[in-house]
């Protein structure tokens, strides 16, 4: 049995564990971390949980595998311009994890990551032609095709939440106006919610997308209106990659995505509309199925894919 050790950052806290060859997770523990933390504590904290997860399970690692925040450089190994762990940029996990455990190590932008082990062992199995979509804080998503993690020039993620849907829509964190992100993001619709609700509005100040979910599920009209919204915008975002990709899934993850059924309708009248030259019936809309450790398993499944020679098939 191959077991790998998976590594998964994020901008608040690392996550660890160990997997087997058939995705299962045999050991897991986190840590937070935070915009403060020293690359030299993150290091040691990785390392420590790793040794702790791989003696738990009484198994030994013949590989680690990472998904990061990003962004990240998958073949040098190092991050890149990094908002949530400023002071981790330009360091070299893989080169130093490899040195520790002496083992290969293989990282990936979490997206990729959650991409490549929903293909994997997930919702997307079978499928060759996969885009994974997570929406929660932020939009992101990779690209399945053929088999292979898409990648981009100079090995670069495409960002597939900074596509612009309205450029006189409000101003996004990479620059421009009306991205999907900045428009159909967790944040983007309580901000839209806060801005537009009736003064007198009781729940207005401080709401947030979950809010606004639990209250559309109870029937409230003025969340309904702004599920409506979200569902249009989530389905212009989507419509566009069908039509430039036209693949056989995406798979949608997040924590907007918990409230599934509310927008699924919606977004599948939005691609109805605007996806007419392509086979947009063909193309299934799945939930992401891995579960509580699925940013772990996408992480394992990272290092399957680029030593294994794995096919996603």
């Amino acid at each position: 049995m191959m077991i790998v050790g998976a590594v998964d950052i994020g901008g608040t806290k690392v996550g660890v564990g160990v997997v087997d060859d058939q995705g299962k997770v045999l050991s897991a523990c986190q840590s937070l971390t935070g915009q403060d933390c020293e690359y030299s504590h993150g290091l040691d904290l990785i390392t420590g949980m790793l040794r702790d997860c791989s003696q738990s399970s009484g198994v030994e690692m013949s590989g680690i595998g990472i998904g990061s925040t990003g962004p990240v450089h998958p073949f040098r190994g190092e991050f890149g311009d990094i908002d949530f762990l400023p002071k981790w940029r330009g360091r070299n996990l893989v080169a130093d994890l490899a040195g520790v455990f002496k083992v290969p190590v293989a990282i990936e932008n979490d997206a990729d990551a959650g991409a490549l082990g929903e293909a994997g062992w997930g919702a997307g199995k079978s499928k060759t032609r996969l885009i994974f979509i997570t929406i929660g804080t932020g939009i992101g998503g990779g690209i399945i095709l053929d088999g292979r993690l898409y990648r981009g020039v100079d090995q670069s993620h495409p960002e597939l939440g900074h596509q612009v849907l309205d450029p006189s829509g409000p101003l996004c964190s990479c620059g421009f106006r009306g991205c999907w992100e900045s428009l159909a993001a967790g944040p983007a619709m309580a901000s839209w919610f806060e801005a537009e609700a009736p003064p007198d509005y009781p729940q207005r100040k401080g709401i947030t997308a979950k809010r606004i979910c639990e209250l559309a599920a109870e029937g409230d009209e003025f969340a309904l209106s702004a599920v409506r919204r979200e569902a249009t915008y989530l389905g212009l975002g989507l419509a566009n990659l069908i039509n430039l990709f036209t693949p056989d899934a995406i798979v949608l993850s997040g924590s907007v995505m918990k409230s599934s059924a509310l927008f699924l309708d919606g977004i599948r009248e939005t691609i109805r509309e605007g996806c007419r030259f392509v086979p947009f019936d063909k193309t299934e809309l799945l939930m992401a199925s891995l579960g509580e450790h699925a940013n772990l398993i996408g992480a394992a499944m990272v290092w399957h894919h680029r030593f294994g020679n794995q096919l996603l098939t």
